[in-house]
């Protein structure tokens, strides 16, 4: 997801309600923000920022920040370093090269060398190929006909068409747009359409006042139907959008493309397919188009796979030109608008799909790599990120490895939003080792200018929102920070020029920007480029963002500085580029390596450990072996920050295959809270160099709960803007929910909080709870939050960095917390389908507990596997890996069937919900019905669609380069999940003996929880009768449970146990279903013949198929035929699906000269059907409404059906043969 906030999040004075800013992912994910830090030890530039009185120069200055970072004064100093020579590719949403700024560079140079949607969202498909008539004119794939311009070169004659809606290229905020606006002009063309039929209907009454006639009663039925339906039809308005039509032809030298454009505008003679200015892939020749004055949406075109697939490239959000124009914008009459390196280009790769509202697919993200390794980029940015299960794993990481180490791409990304809690940094940038993560810094230039403040801050301070370190495997997390907020280009078709954002997707391209002037610096004086040298540069000569150690979980090494990163750069060009890999594993214990040491649970916090470290140098894969490897020897001395807890071997000689040493820590002596040290490398011979590594140490001692009942207070904390309060708790053993009241005081204008929990829990996404809360007076406000017990959780408290500013009034917080627990005997409930119920035995362990059991299914799986599986190479370019490897499609196709109209939800619990820690690269889905009209798309987050009553296909597509990965998957399970009916959602009951749900009493409501006393009861299973009707054998229902009761009483007994915050789930397995006496006739028939009776059957079934396929075409063929008929009829004379094709054949017989005679023979033959069929056995068939609950009855229901089919037909054509012989007979 890209990692800014939307405009109207930006504000300070704005009141956010929770609720609302806490969606969850949907399509968009909540950004969130980082913890108080201040500049001590600053500099004198630094320190310059805080004395700072705005002026008209300084206020634009601030709206793109570059002075923070020294980016204005190295391009003063340096204006031919300004980021000249250097090419960034953008991966985010598409950038709009109309956008201002981002046309030229400071040097002239086009800014954009090429648009790419990696995606796919924008292909359509143009392997359909016409020719031209004598007038010019072609077929569009839409229908239409357009007329080609006579002077396009087209040597081959071939036309390429296809087409596309334009609302699948626009975004949702402009398609809301268009849709206002195109409802507008309908509207007053359907009221000038209702004026004139009101006006023709009251010409006629008044000429007409009595209306007697026939033709008149007509002619006035049909003028009031007629104002009747231009009435009603604006209540069924749907705006679909309007078709364009694509051509695509060569030229004899070019790929060519024209769109026919006349849906979208008003004017007849505008938009005509032969007045469109060719346009060619964007590499070639720049140019680029606009739909329409209305939209005012510029696009690119791109052609791929000889014709067969064009491109159109529209940016599904304004994230990515924001983005671009942060790191390199050009605004020659407005300088103080530059980007950072307004001389840099640029490759826009969208990586955000339009088709998923703007979230990145692994097809974009893998895509958008091969096309920066072709372009010869020097540097990417990524705004985007996610969540992620394991940091520095998966796919994508293994592919960013290559492009970096082989060919030494720097890449930039954002540390992510999710603060102001410790280990919320996300994916790609905060988890991953080769990438350079970046938090958001504000400074109070920029909170003057920018944010508009009344009072800005009297230091800069990380973002609250900016996400914090460690990872859960102890990496620092955020490597540098740099501003994170920028008034920036936006694409034209947002009718503005420019937009304020912030995020850490703005602190990413500052940073980017920095660092493209460096590379440009470093091109210039002939200093070979290697992200190796540059990240240590930028680590060693970062400003320090606050006075504590710790510090720097949230900042990084701190705020990034390009003078002296370019000075450090000069002055080691001669040392080796070499990153140095840490691997470190706890002595005694097999657990995976890890980049840093994290003692994060109690247990770990008191005792010491031994840890051994491995530090390998890596150099970049075109190193020589004998002139880089074998020479490489350095002497280090290790250097801890905090030697009484920290300790280490004080000398190290490193060599090229690398050195091991152990690392003793011992966090005993430690008080409660947050501690953080580093280990650092430093060369011997050359101390200037700073730390060549870092072994980061994080040590979150929790603080015990020993009081019963368990509750914690921390009474009279201060809080001023920006100020963060971290409380670690060990939560106790048995608790699994928490009730907490917060309470302010001491403060006048209103005040928003942050309150984060997180606890780390092995292979698992670290559990977080977040809430943003408003106090607009002093007041208590109360909220309840789930835990796991015997874990540590963190409690971040954060007065957001703008709330209050200007007030001078301290924020005084009380916060309690009381530990809930009810200790069951079973994570999740899973009721077999039997008739027997579960037990459940419960206790409580930490205080007495009211225990109220619920439980519902409100959820119903069914599984499925592929119908069919093609694999196949990916054609195009855009899909070769730059080691020449072609990337392989699997394409899995499944069938499924809704009786009734419900909302859907694929998944397939294998891939979903991973996009960065999966090792298969993309996976992508498409829901379409029999017609081929797509439903629903979806990808590695599924949303529920809802889809009407049918049969649907559904299409899998995963990509990978490994066949063997793929072949594998190719009896892949996928479950359909959907929501029931709330008529059909099933609450369970409760039981206090096994026999409950048999013999129907002993039921179970609520008991009393004593501390060291269990309680048992019992679950029951919930009644057949009350089962989905569309429950297939295989299926699963789902739902929730939950056991205790808040003391709040927010929670009803009996109510719906998921708005518990302590529920889990709970499952019944669907069986096959009992077999009706009645329904099940065909069944038990079926189960009951013998061999030789069903081998009868198929070869009677074989003859009859042989039979129908006959041609009667000649008097042979038909001779044939009535011999084989006679034969037939005769071994199965009373079977009604032969007599069916019987008469079926006579009534398909041509050319024949006695009719009379004919249709007595069909008469003869309908006869036979009708004598063939038992019509009381039918009747009472038809009269008991029955459905299929097993595959017996489902036969014998398509039997009855097939049956009362052929006798209504066998009627239906004797009726029809007598009035053809009574018309022949009367000469008709």
């Amino acid at each position: 997801r890209p990692q800014s906030f939307s405009p109207q999040f930006l504000s300070p004075p704005l009141h956010i309600e929770p609720k609302k800013l806490l969606k969850s992912r949907g399509r968009k994910s909540r950004v969130r923000a980082m913890p108080n830090s201040s500049i001590v030890n600053s500099t004198k530039d630094n320190g310059a920022l805080r004395n700072f009185k705005l002026n008209e120069s300084t206020f634009l200055a601030s709206l793109m920040p570059k002075k923070e970072t020294g980016a204005d004064r190295f391009i003063e100093a340096h204006p031919e370093f300004d980021g000249r020579g250097v090419v960034i590719a953008i991966f985010d949403s598409g950038v709009d090269p109309a956008a201002a700024g981002l046309e030229l560079t400071s040097d002239g140079k086009p800014k954009i060398l090429d648009v790419i949607d990696c995606t796919g969202s924008g292909d359509i498909d143009t392997s359909n190929v016409v020719m031209a008539d004598a007038d010019g004119c072609i077929r569009g794939a839409s229908g239409a006909s357009l007329v080609v311009n006579s002077s396009w070169k087209n040597p081959s004659g071939e036309w390429h068409v296809g087409y596309k809606l334009v609302y699948e290229l626009f975004t949702e905020t402009l398609t809301s747009r268009l849709k206002k606006e195109r409802k507008k002009k309908w509207d007053e063309k359907n009221q000038e359409a209702i004026a004139e039929a009101v006006k023709h209907l009251d010409k006629f009454d008044k000429k007409h006042p009595k209306v007697e006639d026939v033709n008149l009663k007509k002619a006035r039925e049909d003028l009031q139907n007629r104002l009747d339906f231009l009435r009603k039809q604006a209540d069924s308005y749907d705006d679909k959008g309007p078709v364009i039509d694509a051509v695509v032809w060569h030229d004899g030298e070019l790929w060519r493309v024209a769109l026919d454009t006349q849906t979208l505008e008003d004017e007849p003679e505008c938009g005509k397919l032969a007045v469109f200015e060719p346009l060619t892939n964007y590499r070639i020749e720049r140019k680029f188009g606009t739909f329409s004055k209305l939209d005012a949406c510029t696009f690119v075109a791109n052609v791929y796979d000889e014709g067969k697939i064009l491109s159109i490239v529209t940016d599904c959000s304004p994230h990515g030109t924001h983005v671009a124009g942060i790191a390199t914008a050009f605004h020659p009459k407005e300088p103080l608008l530059n980007g950072v390196a307004p001389g840099a280009q640029l490759v826009s790769c969208k990586i955000g799909d339009s088709r998923l509202g703007s979230m990145e697919t692994g097809t974009g993200l893998t895509r958008a790599l091969i096309a920066a390794v072709e372009h010869k980029c020097d540097l990417i940015n990524m705004s985007y990120g996610e969540a992620t299960l394991l940091p520095d794993y998966g796919r994508f990481v293994d592919l960013v490895n290559e492009v970096v180490n082989k060919h030494h791409l720097i890449f930039v990304s954002s540390a992510g939003n999710s603060g102001p809690a410790l280990s919320t940094v996300g994916a790609p940038g905060g988890t991953t080792s080769s990438i350079i993560g970046v938090g958001a810094y504000v400074s109070p230039a920029m909170a003057a200018g920018a944010h508009c403040v009344v009072e800005p801050p009297s230091e800069g301070l990380e973002y609250t929102w900016s996400s914090r370190g460690p990872t859960v495997d102890g990496d620092l997390g955020v490597c540098i920070s740099a501003p994170g907020g920028a008034v920036a280009p936006v694409p034209t078709w947002t009718l503005q020029r420019r937009m304020l954002m912030n995020g850490t997707s703005m602190s990413s391209p500052s940073a980017c920007g920095g660092i493209a002037l460096l590379v440009s610096a470093m091109k210039a004086e002939g200093i070979p480029v290697s992200p190796y040298s540059v990240r240590i540069a930028l680590e060693n000569t970062s400003i320090p963002v606050g006075s504590l150690p710790e510090d720097k979980l949230s900042t990084g090494q701190g705020l990034m500085q390009v003078g002296k990163a370019h000075e450090y750069i000069q002055k080691a060009h001669n040392v080796p580029c070499v990153w140095y890999q840490i691997k470190i594993n706890q002595v005694g214990k097999s657990t995976p390596a890890s980049r840093g040491i994290y003692l994060r649970e109690a247990s770990a916090c008191q005792q010491s450990t031994e840890w051994t470290v491995q530090v390998e140098p890596k150099f970049h894969e075109d190193a020589s072996n004998l002139e880089q490897l074998v020479p490489f020897e350095e002497c280090i001395e290790l250097q801890s920050s905090g030697k009484e807890v920290v300790r280490a071997p004080e000398y190290l000689l490193l060599t090229h295959n690398g050195r091991s040493f152990n690392v003793v820590v011992d966090p005993t002596s430690l008080s409660d809270g947050l501690h953080y040290y580093e280990l650092y490398g430093i060369d011997c011979k050359a101390p200037w160099r700073g730390p060549l590594f870092r072994i980061p140490v994080t040590i979150t001692k929790p603080m015990g709960v020993k009081s019963r009942p368990p509750l914690i207070s921390y009474p009279g904390m201060s809080f001023l803007p920006g100020h963060i309060e971290r409380k670690y708790i060990e939560v106790p053993i048995g608790a699994s929910w928490v009730e907490a009241t917060m309470r302010t005081s001491g403060f006048d204008t209103a005040r928003r909080f942050f309150v984060d929990t997180v606890q780390i829990s092995p292979l698992q996404r670290p559990m977080k709870w977040e809430s943003v809360i408003t106090f607009s007076s002093p007041s208590a406000k109360s909220f309840a939050f789930p835990v796991e017990g015997g874990r540590t959780m963190e409690l971040a408290i954060a007065q957001f960095w703008s709330s209050g500013i200007g007030s001078h009034e301290t924020t005084i917080v009380d916060f309690e917390i009381g530990f809930h627990g009810i200790n069951i005997n079973k994570d999740e409930v899973v009721l077999d389908g039997s008739e027997a119920p579960v037990r459940i035995d419960a206790e409580a362990l930490l205080s007495s507990e009211k225990l109220v059991p619920a439980a519902i299914l409100n959820k119903i799986r069914v599984p499925y596997r592929p119908i069919d599986a093609k694999l196949s190479t990916l054609s195009t370019d855009r899909d070769k890996l730059p080691s020449g490897k072609r990337i392989l499609a699997l394409t899995l196709t499944y069938k499924f069937k809704l009786e009734d109209g419900a909302g859907v939800k694929p998944q397939v619990p294998l891939l979903n919900n991973r996009i960065y820690d999966n090792k298969f690269e993309s996976q992508f889905y498409m829901i379409s019905d029999s017609n081929k009209r797509v439903y629903a798309m979806g990808d590695v987050y599924p949303d529920s669609k809802k889809l009407p009553k049918g049969e649907y296909n559904l299409q899998l597509y995963l990509r990978h380069d490994n066949v063997q990965y793929l072949e594998k998957m190719k009896q892949l399970v996928l479950f359909i999940e959907r929501n029931l009916e709330e008529k059909e959602v099933i609450r369970l009951s409760f039981y206090s003996q096994p026999d409950g749900p048999v013999i129907g009493n002993g039921s179970f409501k609520s008991s009393v929880l004593v501390p060291g006393v269990k309680e048992a009861f019992y679950v029951g299973p919930p009644s057949k009768d009350k089962l989905p009707k569309n429950s297939p054998e295989g299926s699963v229902l789902l739902g929730a449970i939950s056991y205790g009761k808040l003391s709040s009483g927010v929670q009803k007994e009996g109510k719906n146990p998921q708005k518990n915050p302590a529920s889990y789930q709970i499952s019944y397995r669907v069986l096959p279903n009992k077999l009706d006496e009645d329904k099940g006739k065909g069944s038990s028939t079926t189960c009951s013949k013998s061999v030789s009776e069903r081998l009868e059957e198929e070869v009677r079934d074989a003859k009859i198929k042989v039979f129908a396929s006959l041609k009667q075409g000649s008097d042979e063929e038909r001779s044939e035929w009535i011999k084989l008929s006679i034969s037939l009829k005769s071994e199965y004379p009373k079977y009604t699906s032969l007599l069916a094709k019987i008469m079926e054949g006579l009534l398909s017989q041509n050319n024949v000269e006695d009719k009379i005679h004919h249709y007595e023979e069909v008469i003869a033959a309908a006869d036979e059907v009708v004598d063939s069929v038992d019509r009381d056995e039918l009747a009472k068939y038809f009269f008991i409404k029955s459905d299929p609950e097993d595959e017996g009855a489902e036969r014998l229901k398509k039997k009855m059906e097939t049956t009362r089919d052929q006798l209504a037909e066998a009627l239906y054509q004797k009726g029809l043969a007598l009035a053809k012989i009574e018309s022949l007979k009367l000469g008709l």
